[in-house]
This record gives C-alpha cells, sequence and structure tokens, in this order.
C-alpha cells in the first residue's frame, strides 16, 4: 500500500508531539522506536538523497534513545543538527506537507535547546540557521 500525503503528515505530527514532550520520559516509552522508525522509513521512501544525513541522524537518535537512558549533551547536539537539516531540507516537502516539516524543524531545535540549555527561541535558532547556509552558498 502506498502512502498518501496524510499519512507523512500524520507521522510529522506524531514526531512534533514526541519532541515536545518530556524527552526523558518518552524515551523510555517502547513507541519512541516506531516513531523514529515511520519517520526513516518516510524519508527513504522519497528516494532523494538530500534526506540521506536525516535518515543517518535519525538512526544515530534511534540507536541512542533505545535503552531508554541518554547522554541529554549528545541527543541535544543530534536533536540540532537534525533541525538544522529538516529546516534545510523542507523546500523539497509539497503542500501541506512543507509546513508541518517546518515545524518538526522548530521542535527538533527547541528540545535541542532544552538539552543543551540554549536560550534561544525555535525561530531564533531558524533564523541564525539560515543566515549560515545563505552564506555557505
Amino acid at each position: 500500500m502506498e502512502k498518501t500525503e496524510v499519512q507523512h503528515q500524520v507521522h510529522l505530527e506524531g514526531a512534533i508531539k514526541l519532541l515536545t514532550g518530556d524527552l526523558k520520559e518518552e524515551a523510555s516509552r517502547a513507541g519512541t522506536d516506531n516513531h523514529l522508525q515511520r519517520w526513516i522509513e518516510d524519508l527513504k521512501a522519497a528516494n532523494n538523497p538530500e534526506f540521506h544525513k536525516l535518515v543517518v541522524a535519525l538512526q544515530d537518535l534511534k540507536a541512542l534513545l533505545h535503552g531508554g537512558t541518554y547522554n541529554g549533551s549528545q541527543v541535544g547536539s543530534l536533536l540540532h543538527r537534525l533541525g538544522n537539516e529538516t529546516a534545510r531540507t523542507a523546500s523539497f516537502a509539497d503542500g501541506n506537507t512543507r509546513t508541518h516539516v517546518e515545524k518538526l524543524s522548530a521542535a527538533l531545535l527547541a528540545a535541542a535547546g532544552q538539552l543543551q540549555g540554549s536560550d534561544t527561541t525555535p525561530e531564533q535558532d531558524l533564523q541564525n540557521n539560515n543566515k549560515g547556509l545563505d552564506s555557505n552558498v
């Protein structure tokens, strides 16, 4: 059965909900692996080489969270990298899915900030990251 755009959006919303909750509590739940695996499968199904870094980072995150305990600094750094990479790849999403991807990027950056002790908002992180990306072009 082929996944629809709505199914992809549901998976993105599930990831956003996971990230906006208590990450320590979420990491201890069995369903966390399933959320991350669906996200990985959606990215792989898109068959876009631009998503490779996201898939690798998500697999790393899944491994870090698998045991239910994790190093907050490590996870925070990985979430920040995922947030930046997700923001970069949002342009590949179509229609309403793009909005969900942008929300997911903000949620990743906010979760990273909580774990790393950042005082910036997700919007500030995105603006700072966009400045960095623009300068590399």
